[in-house]
């Protein structure tokens, strides 16, 4: 690159890099201060489980209960202990996301061209910025080719602003983008002094919205909370009106509130989304949101580029048309002397430091087949930017003679429109265009043209260009692409192409990439005048959106969002930036892409890998499963709680208080546990993506599936109250009828825990699911069990007494029919699934003939039924 760049700028030293660094720093903008030890103590003692925790404590002290006082300091330490380690373990989940793959920046230094860490920038250094990178640090401008900007970040205006050694205002500015062209500009300010820096919007300023699924939860949990205080206060004065003691009375009530308040539900939210995002990022996925994980399992369409997304975006230089023999030319024969005309001016008109991949293969190819390189000779004196629809783009140089080169490339169609020809001549290119693109070719026209005098035309369209031929570049699809999207329509997923490319080799690399498609492409130029309803109506039924430009993609994305779809939109250039941004999820590439178009996705594929966003969406889909199995769970086993704790009161039974604070914190602390640790880990079932994506607009549980809950809490429940009553009329006293009670629930739990891991495969499927820390959790669980039970102090402060091996498979045996029933019903479930399947199959299958006999293909609905 260095040849390209004026040999005068020479940039820092080593040395001169270092005193600037040591005098102002590194290029980097600091983040908020972090929250001391004492601000997230005061936040965890908020919470209300704490404060239901302390005024036990508080009243037990009081009535000179030591040890449960003590037990309930315990508690609050542990509870206190898991919520540290949850949030610090959320957070630094977070703050690993926050860490992104640094972008490196160009620099002069020494006279060389190098790239180093942005944080590396120095004030004083020279640095190189191009077309779809974003600028690293405040500067002005000392050389330029077309250079614009887009400085809506600073000043909020949308439009590019062209800069020059020409123009007033010379200086670039930290965290604004390159629209077009090339610049050298002086470090003057870098981090916290620059102007974005002064702003100071940093990324740990920015609050996300609540995403539905939070927003849900939310309301469930505060609804659960308010009945809690309704109940506590109405066992609080039922129990005083009987006993007139209101010590006792309040602890009774505590005890009800803490039973029925879901505070896992929250925690393991917070939890499973930041997990979540990491766990993705491990997988070369960069996640800018966490909410931005639940989003993903709900995809239903996926908007994908052609170039750099589908294909490996390498574009080797495959053939070489020239206009004047009317002869194609393929690779091996590129040192014809008839070509070298058409060589030149194709790289002419390519940037003077190439970036895109096409025009680093004209560069590379001008310099294997020209005798002299006569590029350091010329400097590019005006310059039309890539524009129009379709667009193309024109260079001017000229040497010390005033020997001057006008050099343009672009669509095809473009070059033909503005270009010497006759409608015949016109007619027989647009035949080898359509035969070349229907191989999967991309062309880009080349032409050339004179002009005297420095008063250019305003448009490049107003030169008078002679044709001279088609540079021809194949971009094969990348490996294993056709199973890539063979996933995605298993499940149940839609794939629109939206492309700046040509129909025909739009479809012919569909064809390669194993995309359905039986209608036919729609131009980007057709759909500007369409109207909301027309444009819904041509989402449906269009896969191939061909010669799109930015305003047309945006559209089409919109278009999608408001037909209630949940839109992926997949790009890497600086014209798919305003899609990424509009669609519910912008998922960007991350080598190949612009850094445009990666500021303006929320997903980032650190290597290119299509795969990856299956995995995304795998993984989108296993997090949502698994939170309502941790939310199905907590609902459940929280009902047992709850009417243990009341019913004996209300009805008047022998032992109203079978359970005190101290056994209901007990069970708190391994609930959640299981819920927030345990289930978050839960492999992903064998069918989530064969099944149809869910609605955005879904409650996280409907009514089928809490009705479920219900039922499940209500048998353990009614398993409970039956051992208690058992237990009394043989004749127990309070200690081993709360110590049997106590042991089921426990069982129960364990039970709960492991049915629950699957709504519809048996228990013994779900065993073989790797999950370490289900057996961890359940020996503890059952290690602590005995120790209450069987070591004389821990029994008799949880007023309980010893279990004979009887008693303990009594409470076991009533565990598992109050939880095990629900495996007859998965059991039910699945044969009625089974004896339906094949007459649905046959029905699928025949409507897969019929749309074979109609049209000899597969359309993209019925593939989809097909799958699902």
């Amino acid at each position: 690159m260095a040849h390209n760049i004026p040999q005068h700028l020479t940039g820092l030293s080593n040395e001169e890099v270092l005193a600037s660094q040591k005098r102002y720093g590194y290029n980097r903008i600091q983040s908020a201060p972090k929250s001391s030890w004492l601000s997230l103590l005061l936040d965890i003692l908020k919470e209300p489980m704490l404060l239901l925790l302390i005024a036990v404590a508080v009243i037990y002290l009081i009535v000179g209960d030591y040890g449960e006082a003590a037990f309930m300091l315990a508690a609050i330490g542990a509870v206190s202990g898991i919520s540290f380690y949850q949030d610090n373990r959320s957070k630094k989940a977070l703050e690993a996301l926050e860490k992104l793959n640094e972008p490196l920046s160009t620099v002069i230094r020494d006279s060389k061209v190098v790239q180093i860490p942005t944080h590396e920038i120095a004030v004083g250094d020279l640095c190189i910025i191009e077309e779809g990178k974003m600028i690293s640090a405040d500067g002005q401008i000392v050389h330029s080719n077309d250079f614009s900007v887009n400085e809506a970040s600073l000043t909020g205006e949308t439009f590019s602003v062209f800069k020059s050694l020409e123009t007033e205002d010379r200086n670039v500015y930290s965290g604004t983008l390159v629209v077009s062209g090339l610049a050298v500009f002086e470090v003057q300010n870098i981090g916290d002094s620059t102007e974005l820096g002064k702003i100071g919007e940093s990324i740990q300023s920015i609050q996300e919205d609540q995403s539905p699924l939070h927003a849900q939860i939310t309301k469930f949990v505060k609804g659960m909370a308010v009945i809690g205080i309704v109940v506590f206060i109405m066992v609080w004065g039922y129990s005083f009106w009987q006993s007139g003691d209101i010590i006792e009375s309040l602890l009774v009530g505590l005890t009800l509130a803490m039973s029925i308040l879901p505070e896992e539900i929250p925690v393991a939210f917070t939890t499973f989304m930041a997990l979540g995002a990491w766990k993705l990022m491990r997988e070369g996925i960069i996640v800018k949101r966490s909410t931005v994980v639940e989003t993903l399992g709900s995809t239903t369409v996926i908007c994908t580029d052609k170039t750099g997304t589908i294909t490996e975006n390498s574009m080797q230089l495959k053939a070489l048309y020239d206009f004047r023999t009317h002869r194609l030319y393929e690779d091996g024969q590129f040192n014809d002397p008839v070509l070298a005309e058409l060589i030149q001016f194709a790289m002419w008109s390519s940037e003077p430091v190439p970036f895109d991949p096409m025009e680093k293969s004209l560069h590379k190819i001008y310099e294997q087949t020209q005798n002299t390189d006569v590029r350091p000779n010329f400097r590019m004196i005006h310059e039309y930017p890539l524009e129009g629809k379709p667009p193309m783009m024109t260079h001017i140089f000229e040497n010390k003679n005033k020997e001057r080169l006008i050099a343009a490339k672009g669509a095809p169609e473009a070059l033909l429109a503005v270009s010497n020809l006759s409608e015949n001549e016109k007619t027989q290119l647009r035949a080898q265009i359509k035969q070349l693109g229907k191989q999967g070719y991309r062309l880009l026209g080349v032409a050339k043209s004179h002009f005297e005098g420095n008063d250019f035309p305003e448009t490049q369209q107003d030169f008078n260009f002679e044709f001279l031929g088609f540079t021809v570049f194949y971009d094969p699809p990348k490996a294993g692409i056709e199973d890539v999207f063979r996933q995605i329509y298993d499940a149940g997923i839609k794939v629109k192409v939206i492309t700046g490319d040509s129909e025909e080799t739009t479809n012919a690399i569909a064809l390669q990439a194993g995309i359905i498609n039986s209608s036919p492409a729609v131009n980007g130029a057709e759909i500007v005048d369409h109207s909301e309803q027309e444009l819904t109506e041509l989402s449906r039924k269009t896969t191939l959106f061909t010669r799109m430009f930015p305003e047309a993609k945006l559209k089409m994305v919109n278009a999608l969002k408001k037909d209630d779809e949940v839109v992926a939109m997949l790009g890497d250039g600086v014209n798919d930036a305003p899609a990424l941004k509009a669609a519910h999820i912008g998922v960007a590439m991350g080598n190949k892409g612009t850094e445009i178009a990666k500021a303006a996705a929320s997903l980032v594929i650190i290597n290119d890998d299509l795969n990856k966003l299956v995995t995304g969406i795998a993984a989108g889909r296993r997090i949502y499963s698994n939170i309502k199995k941790a939310i199905q769970y907590i609902i459940s086993i929280h009902i047992p709680i709850i009417l243990t704790v009341s019913l004996p009161l209300f009805l008047g039974w022998i032992y109203p208080q079978i359970f005190t604070p101290v056994h209901v914190i007990f069970l708190e602390l391994i609930m959640g546990p299981t819920c927030s640790i345990v289930y978050e880990n839960e492999p992903m079932e064998k069918e989530i993506m064969k099944q149809n994506p869910r609605r955005m607009t879904d409650t996280f549980l409907n009514w089928k599936e809490l009705s479920i809950s219900i039922i499940q809490g209500l048998m353990i429940t009614a398993g409970i109250l039956v051992i208690y009553q058992f237990t009394v009329q043989q004749g127990g006293d309070e200690a081993t009828t709360r110590a049997i009670v106590f042991t089921t629930l426990i069982f129960a739990n364990i039970l709960l825990s492991l049915t629950n891991r699957s709504f519809k495969h048996s228990i013994f499927e779900t065993l073989k699911y790797r999950n370490n820390l289900f057996p961890i959790v359940i020996s503890v669980t059952l290690l602590l069990l005995a120790a209450i039970l069987y070591i004389p102090s821990f029994a008799a402060f949880f007023r309980l007494v010893e279990l004979s091996l009887g008693e303990l498979l009594t409470a076991f045996l009533v565990a598992a029919v109050s939880v095990l029933w629900f495996e007859i019903y998965k059991w039910m479930k699945r044969r009625s699934s089974i004896e339906d399947a094949p007459s649905q199959t046959k029905g699928k299958f025949s409507s897969l003939k019929l749309s074979k006999r109609a049209t000899g293909k597969i359309s993209e609905t019925e593939h989809l039924n097909l799958q699902n």
